[in-house]
Protein backbone atom coordinates (compact mmCIF):
# COMPACT_ATOMS: atom_id res chain seq x y z
CA UNK A 1 0.00 0.00 0.00
CA UNK A 2 1.72 3.63 -0.74
CA UNK A 3 0.51 6.28 0.32
CA UNK A 4 0.03 9.22 -2.65
CA UNK A 5 -0.44 12.93 -1.96
CA UNK A 6 -3.87 13.36 -4.06
CA UNK A 7 -4.28 16.79 -4.85
CA UNK A 8 -7.75 18.69 -2.51
CA UNK A 9 -8.78 20.14 -6.23
CA UNK A 10 -7.74 18.90 -9.70
CA UNK A 11 -5.66 22.42 -11.76
CA UNK A 12 -7.70 23.72 -14.57
CA UNK A 13 -7.65 26.58 -16.58
CA UNK A 14 -11.14 28.11 -14.59
CA UNK A 15 -10.07 27.75 -11.77
CA UNK A 16 -6.18 29.09 -12.31
CA UNK A 17 -7.96 32.13 -14.26
CA UNK A 18 -10.48 32.31 -11.09
CA UNK A 19 -7.26 32.32 -8.72
CA UNK A 20 -5.73 35.24 -10.68
CA UNK A 21 -8.95 37.20 -11.04
CA UNK A 22 -9.28 36.99 -7.26
CA UNK A 23 -5.95 37.64 -6.66
CA UNK A 24 -5.78 40.91 -9.24
CA UNK A 25 -8.81 42.02 -7.63
CA UNK A 26 -7.37 41.65 -3.90
CA UNK A 27 -4.34 43.66 -4.99
CA UNK A 28 -5.92 46.24 -6.62
CA UNK A 29 -8.22 47.13 -3.80
CA UNK A 30 -4.85 47.32 -1.96
CA UNK A 31 -3.48 49.09 -4.17
CA UNK A 32 -6.32 51.97 -3.69
CA UNK A 33 -6.06 52.03 0.10
CA UNK A 34 -1.80 52.47 -0.44
CA UNK A 35 -2.86 55.58 -3.18
CA UNK A 36 -4.89 57.27 -0.75
CA UNK A 37 -2.68 56.67 2.04
CA UNK A 38 0.21 58.82 -0.08
CA UNK A 39 -2.10 60.66 -2.37
CA UNK A 40 -5.29 61.27 -0.55
CA UNK A 41 -8.10 61.05 -2.75
CA UNK A 42 -8.06 59.41 -5.80
CA UNK A 43 -10.16 57.76 -8.56
CA UNK A 44 -10.43 54.21 -7.43
CA UNK A 45 -10.31 53.01 -11.59
CA UNK A 46 -6.95 53.77 -11.16
CA UNK A 47 -6.40 50.90 -8.86
CA UNK A 48 -7.81 48.61 -11.21
CA UNK A 49 -4.13 48.86 -13.53
CA UNK A 50 -2.01 47.51 -11.06
CA UNK A 51 -3.46 44.73 -9.78
CA UNK A 52 -3.48 42.00 -12.79
CA UNK A 53 -0.08 42.14 -13.88
CA UNK A 54 1.76 41.23 -10.41
CA UNK A 55 -1.31 38.98 -9.89
CA UNK A 56 -0.10 36.95 -13.10
CA UNK A 57 3.46 36.98 -11.87
CA UNK A 58 2.63 35.30 -8.59
CA UNK A 59 0.25 32.62 -10.25
CA UNK A 60 2.47 31.73 -13.19
CA UNK A 61 5.48 31.97 -10.78
CA UNK A 62 3.98 29.75 -8.84
CA UNK A 63 2.97 27.52 -11.02
CA UNK A 64 6.21 27.02 -12.54
CA UNK A 65 7.81 26.67 -8.82
CA UNK A 66 10.09 29.83 -9.74
CA UNK A 67 12.06 31.00 -6.29
CA UNK A 68 10.37 33.64 -4.27
CA UNK A 69 13.89 35.46 -4.66
CA UNK A 70 13.13 36.24 -8.28
CA UNK A 71 9.33 36.47 -8.02
CA UNK A 72 9.22 39.14 -5.53
CA UNK A 73 11.85 42.04 -6.81
CA UNK A 74 9.82 41.04 -10.26
CA UNK A 75 6.60 41.94 -8.71
CA UNK A 76 7.39 44.47 -6.87
CA UNK A 77 8.93 46.29 -10.29
CA UNK A 78 6.07 45.75 -12.09
CA UNK A 79 3.86 47.17 -8.99
CA UNK A 80 6.05 50.36 -8.94
CA UNK A 81 6.24 50.40 -12.48
CA UNK A 82 1.94 50.63 -12.69
CA UNK A 83 1.38 52.76 -9.98
CA UNK A 84 3.95 55.13 -11.78
CA UNK A 85 2.06 54.89 -14.91
CA UNK A 86 -1.35 54.56 -13.34
CA UNK A 87 -1.25 57.59 -11.28
CA UNK A 88 1.62 59.92 -13.40
CA UNK A 89 3.55 60.75 -9.76
CA UNK A 90 7.42 61.62 -8.90
CA UNK A 91 9.51 58.82 -8.30
CA UNK A 92 8.97 59.26 -4.47
CA UNK A 93 5.64 58.86 -3.93
CA UNK A 94 5.96 55.72 -6.52
CA UNK A 95 8.47 54.31 -4.15
CA UNK A 96 6.11 54.87 -1.10
CA UNK A 97 3.07 53.57 -3.24
CA UNK A 98 4.69 50.56 -3.59
CA UNK A 99 5.94 50.06 0.34
CA UNK A 100 2.93 50.40 1.29
CA UNK A 101 1.34 48.55 -1.02
CA UNK A 102 3.37 45.89 0.09
CA UNK A 103 2.96 46.47 3.57
CA UNK A 104 -0.63 46.46 3.03
CA UNK A 105 -1.21 43.23 1.05
CA UNK A 106 1.10 41.35 3.62
CA UNK A 107 -0.85 42.06 6.38
CA UNK A 108 -4.71 41.67 4.79
CA UNK A 109 -2.95 38.98 3.50
CA UNK A 110 -1.97 37.59 6.89
CA UNK A 111 -5.65 38.45 8.50
CA UNK A 112 -7.75 36.95 5.55
CA UNK A 113 -5.67 33.58 6.15
CA UNK A 114 -6.15 33.50 9.77
CA UNK A 115 -9.72 33.79 8.98
CA UNK A 116 -9.87 30.77 6.90
CA UNK A 117 -7.57 28.73 8.97
CA UNK A 118 -9.52 29.34 12.08
CA UNK A 119 -13.05 29.40 10.71
CA UNK A 120 -12.21 26.15 8.74
CA UNK A 121 -11.02 24.52 11.94
CA UNK A 122 -14.33 25.60 13.84
CA UNK A 123 -15.77 22.67 15.28
CA UNK A 124 -19.66 21.46 14.21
Amino acid sequence: MSLQAVPLQAVTPISVLGTTLVFAAFLSVTAHLAARNVLGDVDPRRALYIGPLPAVIGVVGGAFSITEALLVPLALLVDGGMFAWSYDQPRRAVVMMTVIHAVITTLLGIIVLGIGVLLASMPG
